[in-house]
């Protein structure tokens, strides 16, 4: 939960998917076992930070989908409602800022894909997180950042600070 007058926004890219069937549509790639186990280890990181989100913003990719029933699979304190934003396919950083600003809880997950979500969690910090992997955004990545603001229609680029930022790469 987040105090008034704050927003939060916790960013991620959909976990690792499966390219084994080249006949399938991008949109439906579903993800990897390698993928569905960094959104169990990613849902298990978001739980016990409490970084819990009240709503949920979420692709209509079948990776994306999968990526947040897998997190939301956690030991949540509640399972907040999910939006597919068919928009969030592929969006660049101004689309999903746009429909971030739409969002009605002040603690919101998102989940994107890249390029779009690299250069959108990179505009939104005022000082980027150090880590290295930060800018390329790799799958399951997911950036925590909070925002001085009493509405989602009034935040814009580079009025966040960085929270946390974390990556799992589902290999143990």
């Amino acid at each position: 939960m987040t105090p008034l007058g704050h927003r939060r926004l916790i960013l991620t890219r959909h976990a690792k998917s499966a390219w084994d069937d080249p006949t399938l549509d991008d949109h439906d790639r579903p993800l990897n076992e390698r993928g569905r186990r960094s959104a169990r280890a990613l849902g298990d990181w978001i739980a016990s930070r409490g970084y819990e989100p009240e709503e949920v913003l979420c692709s209509s990719s079948t990776r994306t989908r999968e990526t947040w029933d897998l997190i939301a699979g956690a030991p949540l304190e509640t399972r907040p409602p999910g939006r597919i934003e068919p928009a969030l396919y592929h969006a660049g950083p101004d689309r999903m800022l746009a429909v971030l600003k739409t969002a009605t809880m002040p603690t919101v997950m998102m989940i994107g894909h890249n390029p779009g979500i690299s250069e959108f969690a990179a505009m939104l910090p005022a000082r980027p997180p150090l880590d290295p992997d930060f800018r390329r955004f790799p799958t399951a990545a997911t950036l925590v950042v909070d925002f001085q603001s009493d509405s989602w229609a009034d935040v814009e680029p580079g009025q966040g600070s960085s929270l946390d930022f974390v990556r799992f790469d589902g290999r143990s």
